[in-house]
């Protein structure tokens, strides 16, 4: 893992992008438009005082003369910093993914990471949960130290699953290979059995994981056949979660399956992603144990998209893609409409970083208020990530904030038009630099 660690620390001083510039004492936004995460509503226009990357003052109205380095958005609406609770920053689908793997080494993946994480900052995203990817604590660390730029990132490090399960890193190996190589077990995040469950579990923790994420079904882009069949027993699950609570862990749970999400449900996860087969009995023990929904319409769309494309996917992953990525969006309506709480979440990753606002789009297109998906990417997405310091612009919590142009309530394709980013108080995209200015 060491090696991972190696491109990121060179990064900074070779590249212009990732000098460190302290952010100045403090600064004031003057918003033509406040988002409140908390109402859903617009507050009307509101000047935000940052001070020493917190949030100190807001007051409503702005001043008629401007204070010396003060922003102008007045013709914006200004947000909570966006939160997508499902991410992959280390790699970007292509018809050359399978083939990767076994061509390019860690330090390529590391590499990559860092344009990726920087793309999804600059589109407005200054939180994301990694699910599932050795690089992201790595590149976590390397933002919270400024060398590079990124949003703040809650990793999992490596996904938990059984032999041949979603996340089974020897998934398509030739024999040769896997009796080279020996089977994976559960310091490669591979388990079948309670103890192997806890012994995964506590290595996450060992290599400085945040949350916990398990595959309890199948996959669409896995080389196995089966996209939904269930891939624990419940009794596994349980080891997970119960071992991970007492390390303060969350878990998320990939599932496509019915069977497999009434399992990790039972099971005590925080949420279910994806979620495609998802029916009546699953949404009443959702909506029972308070268990949150992570969509990912976006994924489900793109996939299902490439799906037409000869050559894009493997023979054996192309029928999944085209039939579980086409259904994720009516998922998502029924889900929502039955009252499941719904974080904001897009799978990026399997789509092109930084595009991940479009995710808001598909959720007002099948029927959710364009408030209430703001909300899913602020202030709920705090709450599934369980921390209170994010997701509303309020005095003391941190100086997150995102400004789109126009009224994103009555137009959801604003959030295309990000041109205000700030991070713990630093800017990093304005609407008279178009990016360029900000640290690290």
């Amino acid at each position: 893992m060491r090696a991972l660690l190696l491109p990121l620390a060179l990064l900074a001083p070779c590249s212009a992008l990732a000098q460190s510039t302290p952010p100045p004492a403090s600064t004031e936004l003057h918003c033509g438009q406040l988002f409140d995460a908390r109402s859903g509503r617009l507050a009307g226009p509101h000047t935000v005082s940052v001070r020493d990357g917190r949030i100190a003052a807001l007051a409503a109205g702005i001043p008629a003369t401007s204070s010396r380095g003060a922003v102008d958005l007045r013709g914006h609406t200004c947000m909570p910093g966006w939160t997508d609770l499902h991410v992959h920053l280390e790699d970007q689908s292509s018809p050359q993914s399978y083939s990767e793997g076994f061509r390019l080494d860690p330090v390529d993946y590391a590499l990559r990471s860092v344009g990726y994480a920087e793309k999804t900052l600059l589109a407005g995203f200054t939180s994301v949960r990694d699910l599932g990817g050795e690089v992201a604590p790595h590149l976590r660390d390397a933002v919270n130290q400024g060398r590079v730029r990124g949003p703040r990132i809650f990793a999992a490090g490596k996904s938990i699953a059984t032999t041949g399960g979603h996340a089974d890193p020897t998934n398509g190996y030739n024999s040769t290979l896997s009796h080279l190589l020996g089977p994976p077990g559960p310091t490669e995040g591979v388990i079948n059995s309670i103890d192997d469950a806890r012994q995964a579990v506590r290595q996450r923790y060992k290599e400085g994981s945040d949350v916990i994420k398990i595959t309890a079904t199948g996959g669409v882009l896995s080389y196995a056949k089966s996209g939904d069949a269930p891939q624990f027993t419940v009794d596994e699950v349980k080891a997970v979660v119960d071992t991970a609570r007492d390390y303060g862990y969350r878990v998320a749970a990939h599932a496509h399956g019915t069977e497999g999400m009434k399992r990790a449900v039972l099971a005590g996860v925080t949420s279910i992603e994806h979620g495609t087969y998802m029916d009546d009995e699953v949404v009443r023990l959702m909506k029972q144990r308070g268990t949150w929904y992570v969509p990912t319409i976006y994924a489900g769309r793109f996939v299902a998209d490439k799906a037409r494309i000869d050559g894009y996917f493997p023979d054996v992953v192309r029928p999944k893609a085209a039939r579980i990525g086409a259904q994720i969006q009516d998922t998502f309506a029924r889900a929502y409409k039955a009252g499941v709480k719904i974080g904001f979440g897009t799978d990026m990753g399997v789509g092109p970083h930084g595009d991940n606002a479009r995710e808001f789009i598909y959720m007002v297109e099948a029927g959710m208020p364009a408030a209430v998906a703001l909300q899913a990417a602020t202030i709920r997405a705090a709450e599934v990530l369980g921390v209170d310091d994010q997701g509303v612009i309020e005095a003391g919590k941190r100086a997150d904030i995102v400004a789109v142009p126009g009224d994103p309530l009555a137009d959801i394709a604003q959030v295309m038009k990000v041109d205000f980013v700030m991070k713990d108080g630093t800017v990093y995209r304005r609407p008279d630099d178009n990016g360029a200015a900000g640290a690290p």
